[in-house]
């Protein structure tokens, strides 16, 4: 009986956590079965802002690592790791915190967290152009760019469905954050790696929005044709 209303409590507190945006990628399950657990144990001065700052913060700590291991080790990269783990808490918490308290902003948290991202992705292109070497710098605009036209993507998606996602089917924010804690271990292990990865993911970045753009676009056509 107590298990059961214990599945019932956390299936409650998932539907009115998430009741904003869809997800579909991967580690969906074990991603809100995480938030769920730690959003109880968020001391109450900590705000849903304060957690956008920590995001933040911890794109900045892998803009940081970048530098270090520019200009004195490789081993630096590490701590970009542990900044990947700082922005994902912030980040994934933030908005979860405000519906988990009943203090939702809808709007302003939607605009808060588009610029949120918007900046760490800035800090972290930033940061791997200082690192990259014989002229790899390019692909760190060339990420930055396919960052921000995933997040145009999304808006249009949203604006069009109603309906808010922010992941490319199985593949999210948290999915990447993994992709580039391997790159930045690999780089450590075999230096000169990141430049061939970087340029694989950045190419495989370019595909998924191709792909979602054509999807996009059929989804407008769809809904127009439905209110002709």
């Amino acid at each position: 009986m107590g298990k059961e209303i214990q599945i019932e409590e956390y299936s409650t507190v998932v539907q009115r956590t998430f009741s904003d945006r869809k997800r579909t990628n991967i580690l969906k399950s074990a991603e809100q079965s995480t938030i769920v657990f730690l959003l109880p144990k968020v001391p109450k001065f900590i705000s849903p802002n304060v957690l956008t700052l920590i995001g933040t913060l911890g794109s900045g700590l892998i803009f940081l690592a970048f530098v270090l291991g520019t200009y004195r080790t490789t081993w630096y990269l590490v701590l970009g790791i542990i900044g990947l783990a700082v922005n994902w808490l912030g980040d994934s918490l933030d908005g979860r915190l405000a519906y988990y308290r009943n203090i939702p902003r809808r709007w302003y948290g939607f605009a808060l967290d588009i610029i949120a991202d918007w900046i760490g992705i800035v800090l972290i292109g930033f940061g791997y152009y200082i690192y990259a070497k014989n002229g790899t710098q390019i692909v760190a605009f060339a990420f930055v760019a396919l960052y921000g036209w995933s997040i145009i993507i999304s808006q249009l998606r949203y604006k069009i469905t109603n309906e808010y996602t922010i992941d490319s089917g199985f593949v999210g924010p948290t999915e990447l954050r993994f992709i580039i804690a391997a790159i930045l271990i690999a780089e450590v292990l075999f230096p000169g790696s990141i430049a061939y990865l970087t340029i694989l993911i950045t190419i495989m970045l370019f595909i998924i929005n191709i792909i979602d753009s054509f999807k996009l676009l059929k989804l407008a056509d769809s809904k127009d044709k439905s209110q002709n």
